[in-house]
């Protein structure tokens, strides 16, 4: 008999079952609760029913597998990425941390581990640990982790209702000249021959915006602040490369040659990820209702490629700094 609490109101009989029964079958979990061996307050429970604060599970004696401790120590070790990931802000109800590039979000298509199963490893007494949202495998910067349930459906509200303000900053290969442009371009996805999920933007697509801000202009490059109206897939990388200003270093829809000759060990400037970083989040607490305002530093490979950016000598060049508005 589990009782539910606070974290875990609102949610579906079948994902709490999921999130608790680790390790059974989700057919054999639904198999249960179609028998009527899984109840709810001594009633039988639909697949699609929700938890309210206080309702009592019932739920029969389930035999979990459990592997060898040391070989999953073994396991997770090699697995899991060695990497540091630095809280940016902590209460009772959210996380914030600061995700490197070259990270998924999640396990999932052939990565065993990404940063959420990472974070509930070193927290293995937290009850609750969930995406608030998701970034692209290649892209650094904030992400928001809800510690509560009901923080996590409030954000998902505010990012429904358009009310959370991200901010990203992106170096382009591009003479950009705008101060200021909006692009409001509808995106579609497909799948490739290969199987891999791209982006377009083509007339069917979703309704996608996004504002870009001139923030500095070098030699052939220019850095920008990129704030989503939307939250497309590949958004910021399809619009840009769309308007002919491709991300440096995006190995997606940038320019291919450029980002080969960059990464060269005596490329100067030299770059060997995608400059896209997640620097800044405005939004609402979900439990006192104040402005909550994140910010994550550039990362030193991005700071090092501007540094490089700034010293190359080009008769003509321009380098002049433009405040973001």
């Amino acid at each position: 008999m589990i009782q539910v609490d606070d974290r875990c109101a609102g949610q579906r009989i079948d994902n709490f079952l999921f999130r608790l029964c680790k390790g059974v079958p989700k057919s054999h979990l639904y198999r249960l609760l179609r028998n009527g061996e899984i109840r709810v307050n001594k009633k039988r429970a639909d697949c699609a029913q929700r938890l309210a604060q206080g309702d009592w599970v019932r739920i029969p004696p389930l035999r979990i597998a459990q592997p060898d401790h040391q070989q999953m120590l073994g396991r997770a070790h090699t697995l899991t990425p060695d990497a540091d990931f630095p809280a940016l802000y902590e209460d009772e109800d959210l996380l914030a941390v600061d995700k490197p590039a070259g990270i998924a979000v999640h396990g999932g298509s052939g990565i065993s581990f990404g940063m959420i199963e990472t974070v509930r490893r070193a927290r293995p007494h937290a009850p609750f640990l969930e995406l608030v949202h998701r970034l692209d495998r290649e892209t650094s910067g904030i992400l928001l982790i809800a510690k509560k349930r009901a923080a996590l459906l409030h954000l998902h509200a505010q990012i429904r209702a358009q009310h959370i303000d991200k901010r990203y900053l992106t170096c382009v290969r591009a003479d950009w000249r705008a101060r200021r442009r909006v692009v409001s371009a509808p995106l579609h996805k497909y799948l490739t021959a290969a199987g891999e999920r791209r982006v377009c933007v083509h007339p069917n697509g979703q309704a996608a915006c996004t504002v870009f801000r001139l923030i500095q202009r070098y030699a052939g490059y220019a850095l920008l602040e990129a704030e989503l109206k939307t939250g497309r897939t590949h958004q910021i990388r399809v619009h840009l490369a769309h308007c002919g200003a491709p991300v440096a270093g995006d190995d997606k829809y940038g320019d291919f040659a450029l980002n080969r000759a960059l990464a060269r060990e005596d490329a100067a400037p030299r770059l060997q990820r995608m400059f896209l970083h997640a620097h800044r989040l405005c939004l609402q607490h979900p439990s006192r209702g104040t402005p909550l305002e994140l910010t994550a530093p550039m990362p030193d490979a991005c700071e090092r490629f501007l540094n490089q950016l700034h010293s190359v000598v080009q008769s003509g060049s321009d380098n002049r700094c433009f405040p973001a508005c």
